[in-house]
């Protein structure tokens, strides 16, 4: 047989067809077309949408196609017979036809154009490929030459993502679809064994109306099947087929608990402008009066920001449990707002902002459990060689009994940072300058400014031992007022204008032997280092940001093991410790254990139970096992110096797959540490999650988090120990395109009007629906 092949020069031919040629200019007589003025069209009853894919579909690229066209109208097609009929001026294309126009492909078994009627019909397994891979499969189509109009028989759009789109019978007109007895999923039709299978849920609707120059798609007399069960009638359903979203009904939430009653949520999403939207959500409950969320986010030029709030009337309950006695219900919420800009390559702008009306609101509406807010801004230039920083940081405490007065206000907090390009003794130069000032309410309040200078320099010997040399150098300016509002006495300082000088030098020496064993590779690298620094004052100054300090892996060889800059470690001290690594094929092990031993016989500032107040330091450590992705376990250890009692025990651990796995964290300090010192109280808690799928889209899942603290461990603390603080359990289903779950929650502790009880919710989210 033999192939024939043509190529047609024409102002307009079939197939760009259909969605995937530009829309030609529509005359000036023609009335204006809109997704809302469609007239219906009567349909035979009988026949159902069909998902599945034609049995003759091939895949878009392995289509062969004629060479694309070099003229925007040339249309280039092929077919293995062509015959023209000159009385009736008919182009009759048969066997293999294949068309392209630009971006355009069409693949069908006939194509028959009746030039003069100017009408296209292509026939038998027709196949039209646009220029973002969407397809789009028929039994017939049956376009006008001007390509503005068209009827289809038994349509199937399979886009780029996989979205499918069927009916009975489509009619386009000016890139706007008619489709009569309809249904749209995202979901996957074929199962692992590639057999046909009903989409995990679909939309079914009467008729739709598809708009593809707005990629909108509206239903008419719409319902959701879930599972191939008619779950609920969705009147006036419009959504999105395209990349961006637009404005619609999301996904409403239903959940119950001893606070609120049950809560229904039902989120509206408003696509204001391209680069803004804007979410609103009512919480309606039986128990309470209903709660509004607004989430607001826009996008500019020059960076981004969003901004979220809640708000409601409700009664206030302190957190000591007694009803307050100066209000009964008052307006309560949260707001939230975060944003960065780009102003130039150098310069930029980050800024957050989180406040809560009283210390239960976001717990009380489970929100957040969180008993600490931050509110931050900071203009930064970060250039090649120098780092600034000009910021503020405000805090709102949620912990019942803390005194709001003295929560700090840092503002501003200014940090430069400067690399010297020019080595100095063959070592690298940085300096750094740097200014606080911290305000209180009904505090101390203090202000601090500081230029300090780094020199470092490495080398690697001539038997592998790398030598590194720091010297550090630094002078310090405070000013602080209302000391004795400080609670604790040794955080005061002394009041007025105090001045200090640091100085320090360290010699950091690693000798890394590598080698082979148990068919992998080991590194053992013994470290040591020696730090010698001077007397200094440090207690004739406050102490804002160095307080929670503990001796741990992370800090052991760090030249100042305190956490911030005013406290600094002024001893002259010797720290020895090694790292091992050993790996091989789908494992990895590695672990760091070190000393200290402080040379000089000063009294140490450190408190007792830091395991730094001796002149021999405690024994820390950390290790870590990999397995493939299946297992991974991490366990950090302090041990006392004299009984190697455990001081620090903390371990985190995850065992399993994706789906099925365990994960176990424990944690106990167990440090006598010096009463009256701040955020070094001694706890012992474990926390216990685990999920098992039980079938291929399947699973129960569960955690809990228990407070083993007792008077053993905190000789203030008033627990058993053994005090559960919140269990979770549920059961879920995730396939490709639906997440569906219940979970049960009891809360066991109550702070004011966030009271203890369970709580149930039922999730339900359709994937790749973009209401």
């Amino acid at each position: 047989m033999m192939h024939v092949r043509l190529c047609i020069s024409a102002p307009a031919f079939v197939l760009a067809m259909l969605m995937a040629a530009p829309a030609q200019a529509q005359p000036a007589a023609d009335p204006p077309l809109t997704i809302d003025n469609v007239a219906p069209q009567s349909l035979p009853a009988g026949a159902e949408p069909d998902f599945q894919d034609r049995t003759a579909e091939p895949a878009p690229q392995a289509v062969p196609m004629p060479a694309a066209p070099v003229a925007e109208n040339e249309i280039n097609f092929e077919a293995d017979r062509i015959d023209y009929d000159s009385d009736a001026d008919i182009v009759r294309a048969s066997g293999n036809v294949r068309v392209a126009r630009q971006d355009a492909k069409l693949s069908a078994d006939q194509v028959e154009w009746d030039r003069g009627a100017g009408t296209v019909i292509a026939r038998g397994d027709v196949m039209l490929v646009n220029e973002r891979g969407d397809r789009a499969f028929a039994d017939e189509m049956d376009v006008t030459e001007s390509l503005r109009d068209g009827v289809i028989a038994n349509l199937l759009i399979v886009t780029n993502n996989e979205n499918r789109l069927a009916a009975v019978r489509a009619e386009r007109t000016d890139n706007i679809y008619v489709l009569d007895r309809a249904a749209f999923t995202p979901c996957k039709v074929e199962d692992s064994n590639g057999c046909p299978k009903e989409p995990t849920w679909q939309i079914q609707a009467d008729r739709v109306v598809l708009d593809e120059a707005r990629e909108r798609v509206r239903y008419e007399n719409a319902r959701v099947s879930l599972f191939g069960l008619p779950l609920l009638p969705l009147p006036g359903l419009r959504h999105s087929i395209g990349e961006e979203g637009s404005s619609g009904l999301l996904v409403p939430d239903v959940g119950y608990d001893r606070r609120n009653g049950f809560q229904y949520v039902q989120p509206y999403y408003w696509r204001i402008a391209r680069n803004r939207d804007l979410t609103l959500t009512p919480y309606i409950y039986s128990a309470e009066l209903p709660m509004l969320g607004a989430d607001y986010r826009a996008l500019l030029s020059k960076g981004a920001y969003q901004i979220t709030g809640y708000g409601t009337v409700s009664a206030v309950t302190s957190v000591s449990g007694e009803p307050d006695p100066t209000t009964e219900d008052r307006l309560r919420g949260y707001i939230a707002a975060s944003g960065k800009f780009q102003f130039d390559p150098l310069w930029s702008l980050t800024g957050s902002l989180r406040y809560a009306s009283d210390r239960t609101f976001l717990n009380r509406y489970d929100l957040s459990h969180e008993d600490r807010l931050r509110s931050t801004l900071n203009l930064e230039r970060i250039g090649t060689r120098s780092y600034l920083s000009i910021a503020g940081w405000a805090f709102q405490s949620l912990r019942p009994g803390d005194d709001s007065g003295q929560v700090p206000i840092a503002i501003p907090a200014i940090d430069y940072r400067l690399r010297v390009t020019d080595p100095l003794l063959g070592g690298q130069v940085e300096l750094q300058a740097n200014s606080l000032s911290i305000l209180r309410t009904e505090g101390q309040d203090t202000q601090r400014a500081f230029v300090g200078v780094t020199w470092k320099q490495s080398r690697l010997t001539r038997m592998g031992q790398e030598v590194s040399l720091t010297a550090y150098a630094r002078g310090d300016v405070y000013n602080s007022a209302q000391n004795d509002l400080s609670p604790t006495v040794s955080y005061r300082g002394e009041e007025g204008w105090q001045t200090r000088g640091i100085a320090a030098l360290a010699l950091d020496v690693r000798w890394p032997f590598i080698g082979k064993a148990f068919g992998g590779t080991q590194r053992l690298t013994p470290r040591v280092q020696l730090v010698a620094a001077p007397r200094l004052a440090n207690l004739h100054v406050p102490n804002e940001d160095a307080r929670a300090i503990d001796l741990e892996d992370s800090n052991l060889f760090a030249l100042n093991r305190f956490p911030g800059y005013d406290r600094f470690e002024d001893s002259t001290r010797i720290t020895y410790g090694f790292d091992y690594r050993f790996d091989r094929p789908n494992f990895s092990f590695d672990t760091t254990v070190g000393q200290s031993y402080r040379i000089d016989d000063r009294a140490s500032l450190l408190p007792n139970g830091t395991g730094l107040s001796d002149r021999l330091s405690d024994i820390v450590g950390r290790s870590q096992v990999r397995y493939k992705d299946f297992v991974s376990l991490t366990h950090r250890f302090r041990l006392d110096k004299d009984g190697l009692a455990v001081r620090r025990n903390e371990i985190e651990a995850t065992v399993g797959t994706r789906r099925t796995y365990v994960e176990v964290g424990y944690l106990r300090l167990d440090r006598n540490i010096t009463s009256g010192v701040e955020d070094l109280r001694d706890v012992e808690e474990v926390r216990l999650a685990a999920r098992v799928a039980f079938a291929r889209f399947w699973s129960v899942f569960g955690s809990t988090n228990i407070d083993l603290t007792g008077q053993t461990d905190d000789p203030t603390s008033t627990l058993s120990g053994f005090e559960p603080v919140r269990h979770r359990l549920g059961i879920a289903y995730e396939d490709d395109c639906l997440e569906l779950g219940f979970t049960w929650r009891r809360d066991y502790q109550t702070v004011g009007d966030a009271r203890r009880g369970n709580s149930f919710q039922l999730r339900l989210v359709f994937k790749n629906l973009g209401l």
